[in-house]
Formats: structure tokens, sequence, C-alpha cells
């Protein structure tokens, strides 16, 4: 039986094709508040966990994998709709699959799946998120538009040295081993 933080986990991701489905069929406001929804239950399940001692091995592996999905999803569908720009999607995409193939190879080598987010990472999500939320906030207030630009293009420098920075400590982690 799951423990409630991975209960959590596991909800966010089954909530990241219901706001991208939402998005598609411009319901913007319902997609905003399931998005800010899944937001809480990514501190509430982060809240639990270190309640509980930690998090479970579970939890290591399917609370990044929530991330994604919810990101990834809500920005190609947003590109999609030509709310955020292409090269914006692709970077965060490449990063994102770059990562992965990256901590399969160290699990194939090391037996270790990950390393642990650095203040980048966390900034970088961060970022991602409020970048994906403003992106869906101005279709109902035209007026952040003019925000969206600006905050893709800091985001998309913190995604590329995020990505940078993963790589080298993974270099370097393989390199000790």
């Amino acid at each position: 039986m799951p423990t409630l933080a991975n209960r959590l986990t596991i909800l966010r991701i089954l909530m990241a094709p219901v706001i991208a489905v939402l998005l598609l069929y411009q319901q913007a406001g319902a997609a905003i508040a399931l998005f800010v929804l899944a937001g809480i239950t990514d501190a509430l399940d982060g809240f639990f966990a270190r309640r509980r001692g930690g998090p479970t091995a579970l939890g290591m592996v399917l609370d990044p994998i929530a991330d994604k999905v919810l990101l990834t999803s809500a920005v190609v569908v947003l590109t999609a709709l030509k709310e955020l720009p292409k090269w914006f999607a692709i970077i965060v995409v490449s990063r994102d699959v770059f990562l992965i193939g990256g901590a399969l190879i160290m699990y194939m080598f090391i037996g270790k799946m990950s390393i642990p987010p650095s203040y980048l990472g966390k900034a970088t999500t961060l970022f991602q998120i409020v970048t994906v939320l403003l992106a869906m906030l101005d279709n109902l207030f035209p007026a952040l538009r003019v925000l969206v630009p600006p905050l893709v293009r800091l985001t998309l420098i913190l995604t590329a040295a995020s990505g940078v920075d993963y790589v080298y400590r993974g270099a370097r982690l393989l390199s000790d081993q």
C-alpha cells in the first residue's frame, strides 16, 4: 500500500492529462485551478514524506516523474496553443530527456538512479512552474501577456544552466566510481 505522500504524487501524475485536456478545450480557469492544486499536492507530499522520516524509494522515483509529466504536458500543450514559443518547449523537453537518459546511464554503471537536486535545479523547476502558470493566466488576464516573453527567456537560461550542472555533476559522480 503506497504511503499518503506517494498517493499524492500519483494523484499529481493523474492530474497532468486532465490539465492538458482542459487547456486544449479552452477551459483556462479549470486548468489553472487544477494546476495550482497539483502544486499544493507537491508541497503536501514532501511535507508528509518528511514527517514520516523521509521519502520512500518509490517516492524518490515518482516525485521527479510527476514534476516532469506535469510540466512537460503543460509546456507541450501551451506550445501547441501558441502560448509559449516552440524553442522553449524543445529546450525544456530536451533537458528532461537528457536528465532521464543520464539517470539511466548512472543506474547501469553505478546502481544509483539520481543526483540530489541542486538549488539551481529547484529554482529551474520553480521558474518553469511560474512560466506555465503565467502562460495560462494570460488568457484570463491579457495584461499579463507582456510578462510572458521575459519570463520565458529567464526560465530558458535557468533550464539550460541546470541541465549543464546536472551533466557536470553526473559525469563527476561517474568518474569517481
